[in-house]
Protein backbone atom coordinates (compact mmCIF):
# COMPACT_ATOMS: atom_id res chain seq x y z
CA UNK A 1 0.00 0.00 0.00
CA UNK A 2 1.37 3.40 -0.93
CA UNK A 3 2.35 5.98 1.66
CA UNK A 4 -0.20 8.39 0.19
CA UNK A 5 -2.97 5.84 0.66
CA UNK A 6 -1.86 5.05 4.23
CA UNK A 7 -1.68 8.75 5.13
CA UNK A 8 -5.08 9.41 3.58
CA UNK A 9 -6.65 6.51 5.50
CA UNK A 10 -5.15 7.79 8.75
CA UNK A 11 -6.40 11.34 8.14
CA UNK A 12 -9.81 10.04 7.08
CA UNK A 13 -10.20 7.92 10.21
CA UNK A 14 -9.03 10.75 12.49
CA UNK A 15 -11.47 13.17 10.92
CA UNK A 16 -14.31 10.66 11.05
CA UNK A 17 -13.89 10.38 14.82
CA UNK A 18 -14.07 14.16 15.28
CA UNK A 19 -17.11 14.75 13.07
CA UNK A 20 -19.84 13.78 15.59
CA UNK A 21 -18.27 16.11 18.17
CA UNK A 22 -18.30 18.94 15.65
CA UNK A 23 -21.91 18.21 14.70
CA UNK A 24 -22.97 18.49 18.33
CA UNK A 25 -20.98 21.70 18.73
CA UNK A 26 -22.71 23.23 15.70
CA UNK A 27 -26.09 22.26 17.11
CA UNK A 28 -25.27 23.70 20.53
CA UNK A 29 -24.00 26.98 19.07
CA UNK A 30 -27.13 27.42 16.95
CA UNK A 31 -29.37 26.78 19.96
CA UNK A 32 -27.41 29.37 21.96
CA UNK A 33 -27.91 31.86 19.11
CA UNK A 34 -24.16 32.02 18.36
CA UNK A 35 -24.91 32.06 14.66
CA UNK A 36 -21.59 33.37 13.32
CA UNK A 37 -19.56 30.82 15.29
CA UNK A 38 -21.88 28.07 14.05
CA UNK A 39 -21.57 29.34 10.46
CA UNK A 40 -17.78 29.09 10.67
CA UNK A 41 -18.06 25.51 11.89
CA UNK A 42 -20.64 24.67 9.21
CA UNK A 43 -18.21 25.94 6.58
CA UNK A 44 -15.45 23.77 8.06
CA UNK A 45 -17.86 20.84 8.26
CA UNK A 46 -18.85 21.24 4.60
CA UNK A 47 -15.25 21.41 3.42
CA UNK A 48 -14.35 18.43 5.60
CA UNK A 49 -17.11 16.15 4.39
CA UNK A 50 -16.37 17.07 0.78
CA UNK A 51 -12.78 15.99 1.48
CA UNK A 52 -14.13 12.73 3.00
CA UNK A 53 -16.07 11.96 -0.16
CA UNK A 54 -13.02 12.73 -2.30
CA UNK A 55 -10.89 10.45 -0.11
CA UNK A 56 -13.61 7.81 -0.36
CA UNK A 57 -13.39 7.95 -4.16
CA UNK A 58 -9.62 7.51 -3.88
CA UNK A 59 -10.12 4.46 -1.64
CA UNK A 60 -12.55 2.86 -4.05
CA UNK A 61 -10.19 3.44 -6.99
CA UNK A 62 -7.43 1.86 -4.88
CA UNK A 63 -9.62 -1.21 -4.23
CA UNK A 64 -9.90 -0.36 -0.55
CA UNK A 65 -13.28 -1.20 0.96
CA UNK A 66 -15.23 1.81 2.22
CA UNK A 67 -18.80 2.02 3.46
CA UNK A 68 -19.15 5.80 3.38
CA UNK A 69 -22.47 6.81 1.84
CA UNK A 70 -21.41 9.85 -0.18
CA UNK A 71 -24.91 10.29 -1.58
CA UNK A 72 -26.30 10.71 1.96
CA UNK A 73 -23.61 13.28 2.75
CA UNK A 74 -24.59 15.30 -0.31
CA UNK A 75 -28.22 15.12 0.81
CA UNK A 76 -27.20 16.48 4.22
CA UNK A 77 -25.30 19.35 2.60
CA UNK A 78 -28.32 20.18 0.44
CA UNK A 79 -30.66 20.12 3.44
CA UNK A 80 -28.33 22.29 5.53
CA UNK A 81 -28.04 24.77 2.68
CA UNK A 82 -31.83 24.85 2.31
CA UNK A 83 -32.19 25.54 6.04
CA UNK A 84 -29.61 28.30 5.86
CA UNK A 85 -31.42 29.95 2.97
CA UNK A 86 -34.54 30.35 5.10
CA UNK A 87 -32.51 31.03 8.27
CA UNK A 88 -34.21 28.20 10.17
CA UNK A 89 -31.45 27.66 12.70
CA UNK A 90 -33.53 25.37 14.90
CA UNK A 91 -34.11 23.05 11.94
CA UNK A 92 -30.39 23.06 11.17
CA UNK A 93 -29.50 22.43 14.83
CA UNK A 94 -31.92 19.49 14.89
CA UNK A 95 -30.45 18.10 11.68
CA UNK A 96 -26.91 18.24 13.04
CA UNK A 97 -27.87 16.65 16.35
CA UNK A 98 -30.47 14.07 15.30
CA UNK A 99 -29.54 13.15 11.73
CA UNK A 100 -26.00 14.10 10.79
CA UNK A 101 -24.27 13.29 14.10
CA UNK A 102 -25.81 9.78 14.35
CA UNK A 103 -24.88 9.14 10.70
CA UNK A 104 -21.21 9.86 11.41
CA UNK A 105 -21.35 8.00 14.74
CA UNK A 106 -22.18 4.90 12.70
CA UNK A 107 -19.63 5.39 9.88
CA UNK A 108 -16.96 2.72 10.17
CA UNK A 109 -13.29 3.56 9.98
CA UNK A 110 -11.25 2.28 7.06
CA UNK A 111 -9.20 -0.73 8.03
CA UNK A 112 -6.20 -1.96 6.14
CA UNK A 113 -3.54 -4.54 6.71
CA UNK A 114 0.07 -4.41 5.67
Amino acid sequence: MSDLLKDTVESYNNYLVRLPIGCQEISDLLRKDHIMDAMNLITNFSEGVIWLTTANDFFLKSNLQSELNAKKIHEFLYEVNSGLEIQDYILIADMFEYEIKPFFDECPAIEFTN
